[in-house]
């Protein structure tokens, strides 16, 4: 089962977050087989992707929509990982050549062009209200293109919310996961001892050491080792409070309601030149994969019933 552990340095303005997708990656891999299975290099990609935008929406504790873009000029053109405020995640991408490698100057940022999006869209947006975009290339200060998520969102992080974090990701075809750390913000805050919260000293050094060990951090460590071992081992000077783990789960918001919908809005005139082209009409997913089929008979329901939900008749997947 997917976990994702929170956790604090207890006297330190140092805060953590660990996440481990397992089932709920494997499901999101296994929506897509065949023709529409991703090369295991944009699979590793948007494992960590993931694993990133999951820890980070349980971080701020938005309510609404925490999605992570990245876009560029290599065969990917778009990669997309969102995750909701019950931690519901998705991914997916849109890929125009065979890829080469795993590193994102290999992937979509092979000239330099690419950039990274992270955008907060609330789940009751109010009329007029737009979703929060920040924006930055995948370059770091000296220019150069950077070759990981990791450095991408670290570089993110510090560009555009002046935070300090690390992070550590790694995915394969079962598991999906990532170490944050980040610096809390602020001064006086709680966790501090009444020294620290007294003068503020010692902040940047903490969280300096604490991210060394981070950095120590393997990937097969990573994908194998439970939260208790890890956290032991890499911080076995600490004294860190961990808290309840809270479950990530895969999860789409397509649905045949929705797609019945669009169908509808196409006209039966369109549906039924479909129809007689290809027999049946196959709307599939993006996101997850899932295929939604409608033969005559559901066509015929479509437009005869009005309310029809979708809920009966036969090419129901």
């Amino acid at each position: 089962m997917s976990e994702l552990h929170k956790f604090l340095f207890d006297g330190l303005p140092v805060r953590g977050v660990l996440v481990r997708l397992t089932s709920d990656w494997q499901e999101l891999l296994a929506r897509r087989q065949g023709e529409q299975a991703f090369d295991p290099a944009v699979n590793q990609l948007l494992g960590q992707m993931a694993a990133a935008v999951t820890m980070m929406q349980a971080s701020i504790k938005f309510k609404g929509a925490v999605v992570l873009q990245m876009m560029g000029d290599g065969p990917v053109r778009l990669a997309v990982a969102e995750a909701r405020s019950d931690l519901s995640f998705r991914a997916t991408a849109k890929v125009s050549a065979p890829v080469t490698g795993p590193a994102l100057d290999q992937l979509l940022n092979v000239r330099g062009q690419g950039r990274c999006a992270l955008t907060l869209d609330p789940e009751d947006r109010q009329p007029g209200q737009q979703p929060y975009q920040g924006v930055v290339p995948l370059a770091g200060e000296d220019g150069l293109a950077l070759t990981s998520v990791a450095q991408a969102l670290e570089a993110y992080m510090r560009r555009s919310e002046q935070l300090d974090t690390r992070l550590v990701l790694a995915a394969n075809a079962e598991v999906a996961a990532g170490l944050l750390i980040q610096r809390v913000p602020g001064e006086g805050v709680g966790n501090l001892g009444p020294q620290a919260q007294a003068d503020g000293m010692g902040q940047s050094e903490d969280f300096n050491r604490i991210a060394m060990l981070a950095g120590s951090l393997t990937e097969q460590e990573l994908l194998t080792l439970d939260t208790q071992t890890l956290l032991r081992r890499l911080f076995w000077e600490e004294t860190v409070s961990v808290f309840e783990p809270q479950t990530p789960r895969f999860a789409c918001s397509c649905s045949r309601e929705r797609v019945a919908s669009m169908l509808r809005s196409l006209g039966r005139e369109e549906v039924e030149s479909v129809l007689a082209e290809q027999g049946q009409i196959d709307v599939g997913c993006e996101h997850c994969g899932q295929h939604h089929l409608f033969d005559a008979v559901d066509a015929a329901a479509l437009f005869a019933a009005p309310g029809w939900d979708g809920s009966t008749g036969p090419g129901r997947h």
